[in-house]
């Protein structure tokens, strides 16, 4: 029975790293479904690039006050799972705070410090709720935001701060236990959780005690918990925020990329160097994207770093004016697809081949035909997701492989080709604008 409640704590820690081990190993499954793509230039950009907007939060500063409250959160989850990993040590090692005896005062600092971002995470998780239900900002809404996407929000919030309630509990009941048993280790005064101890005064050493244990354990589990449900959530992007800055697209954001294959045959064509000319042309399977296995596998990983935050749909100039584009829907709809695509082959079925593709079932052409490659999505994106890349690999599909675009485009895609510009004129008379300048000087 002594060793009980260490066996215990192994098995759930042994439990949650196991379920933890098997959710991530399905995502990477998923992400490369997508295409190979070289990603690993520059390596000191992207460095840079990572600790400004991964660690550094740089472009959630844009709209300072919701920063601000996002920092607190962030800031709160590093610093306080130092504290955790004194939880871990005690429940190994079936120990009672074991740092305490060691760091004497500094203890006390240090857990005080820890309380005090604990309730600047309560007090922002908070505000974010009443911001969602209450204020109703209208980024939070959106067709693809009904049911679960709101739902998986609001739970996030509200079990936050019930974890930052069992922190501060323990600490307050531990406190009046120190006072009734001196073979407690003595942590000396905590600000917060000393606010709580009028609520639990009245209670006895055995039930201060039970209740203390009860926050530990509560703790330690959501904690365990959260990890576990954070790889079903949007919060995924606590995790792949990092990765996903990291192999960001450092060109200029008005750069659109070419197809390599299309690129060697024009240069050819046109007498053109070309890489790989001796070779044997390239037999291309598809152009653009139908499904989630013609993205690239950075495309997917953008899906799973979505914080659904809709900072990108409020910058889109169509979705402004009534279109039906949401940048964040078409993230949602790519990480759903691997999502089920992924799932589908694991359970050993149809895999990609079970009737539905990510054009057409989950992203319209309506949607991706509305865009005007402004930009303006990527620009917004707290972690430099970059929708636009897949909306264009989706008009590609659409153009060159069922030849659907819109009429107006195709006129425009002719006259490139046969007059180099999207107007139908002869490519001699492009300058003759001029002449009448000529003429007024």
């Amino acid at each position: 029975m002594e060793y009980l409640p260490q066996i215990a704590f192994l098995l759930i820690v042994a439990v949650a790293t196991f379920f933890l081990y098997k959710r991530i190993t399905q995502i990477r499954k998923n992400i490369f479904l997508g295409k190979a793509v070289e990603r690993n230039d520059n390596p000191s950009d992207r460095w840079k690039t990572m600790l400004l907007v991964a660690f550094g939060q740089q472009k959630m500063f844009k709209r300072v006050v919701p920063a601000l409250l996002h920092s607190l959160i962030y800031v709160g989850f590093l610093v306080i799972n130092l504290e955790v990993l004194e939880f871990v040590i005690d429940g190994f090692a079936g120990t009672h705070r074991i740092f305490a005896p060691y760091l004497g005062g500094v203890y006390t600092v240090l857990i005080n410090v820890f309380e005090f971002l604990a309730v600047g995470v309560l007090l922002s998780c908070v505000a974010f709720l009443v911001r969602r239900n209450v204020m109703k900002v209208k980024r939070f809404s959106g067709e693809e935001m009904r049911k679960w996407p709101t739902l998986d929000a609001n739970l996030i919030l509200v079990i936050e701060i019930i974890l930052m309630f069992a922190i501060l509990t323990m600490n307050a009941t531990d406190m009046l236990i120190q006072g009734q048993d001196e073979h407690y280790a003595q942590t000396g005064k905590f600000f917060f959780s000393g606010l709580l101890m009028p609520l639990f005064e009245g209670m006895s050493l055995s039930s201060l005690i039970a209740l203390e244990r009860f926050a530990w354990w509560f703790h330690i589990v959501g904690i365990l918990g959260f990890a576990i449900y954070v790889t079903y959530s949007k919060h995924l992007h606590i995790a792949l925020a990092f990765p996903n800055t990291w192999y960001s697209n450092l060109n200029a954001k008005g750069k659109i990329e070419n197809m390599p294959v299309v690129t060697n045959e024009v240069k050819m064509m046109l007498g053109m160097p070309a890489e790989g000319a001796g070779d044997p042309p390239a037999e291309v399977e598809r152009f653009g994207a139908k499904d989630v296995n013609d993205l690239s596998w950075v495309n997917i990983m953008n899906a799973y770093s979505c914080t659904e935050c809709g900072r990108c749909t409020s910058q889109c100039p169509a979705n402004i004016t009534g279109k039906k584009l949401s940048p964040r829907k078409v993230m949602m709809a790519t990480r759903d697809r691997a999502e089920e695509v992924g799932a589908s082959i694991a359970k050993g079925g149809k895999g990609l081949e079970d009737g539905k593709s990510l054009f057409g079932d989950y992203i319209t052409k309506e949607e991706v035909n509305a865009c005007t490659s402004c930009n303006a999505c990527v620009e917004a994106c707290p972690v430099n997701i970059d929708p636009l890349a897949i909306i264009l690999e989706m008009r590609r599909y659409a153009s060159m492989e069922e030849s659907s675009a819109p009429a107006s485009w195709n006129g425009m895609f002719q006259n490139i080709e046969t007059s180099f510009s999207p107007w139908k004129f002869a490519p001699t008379d492009r300058f003759k604008w001029a002449d009448d300048l000529k003429e007024n000087d």
